[in-house]
């Protein structure tokens, strides 16, 4: 979106990144709140964006690249999946019991202590996120003319 030319470097994990961030390996990583969080409240760290849709509340000073490139949002997401064919009201009573226990203030609490965000919904809802998903990225690889190697 920006036409910035940055060097892909295939971590295996966000540990091997910071490590090379820290001892100035490389000058940007792209990585999530919960395992950059504790470099950036020492000072080791200095973060310039978050990338998701909205401020983090643990870095509330800190804009989204959205504010700086609008439009821009790139966001980690996990969601929980069974296998083809399982039963609708497994399925149902399954994504209930998530949402319940997603909607505990507690495990809400400690989820926000990590820069996490929950979102509930149902079975139907993750399927729309992960077509989304899909169409987002499928557009930005054809555009970088991304090839697998």
């Amino acid at each position: 979106m920006t036409q910035i030319n940055l060097v892909h470097i295939p971590y295996k994990g966000t540990g091997p990144a910071l490590t090379d961030l820290l001892g100035g390996q490389v000058q940007v990583v792209f990585g999530a709140v919960t395992a950059t969080m504790p470099y950036i409240s020492t000072g080791k760290v200095r973060a310039l964006a978050v990338t998701g849709t909205a401020r983090s509340e643990l870095l509330p000073d800190i804009p989204t690249v959205g504010e700086l490139v609008p439009g821009y949002e790139a966001s980690a997401w996990y969601g929980i999946g069974a296998p083809k064919g399982t039963p609708v009201e497994i399925v149902d009573r399954l994504n209930t019991a998530m949402n319940e226990s997603l909607a505990d203030p507690k495990l809400k609490a400690q989820l926000a202590d990590l820069g996490a965000t929950v979102l509930t919904g149902s079975s139907a809802d993750l399927g729309k996120l992960i077509a989304d998903e899909t169409e987002k990225w499928a557009k930005v690889i054809e555009f970088a003319k991304i090839k697998a190697e």
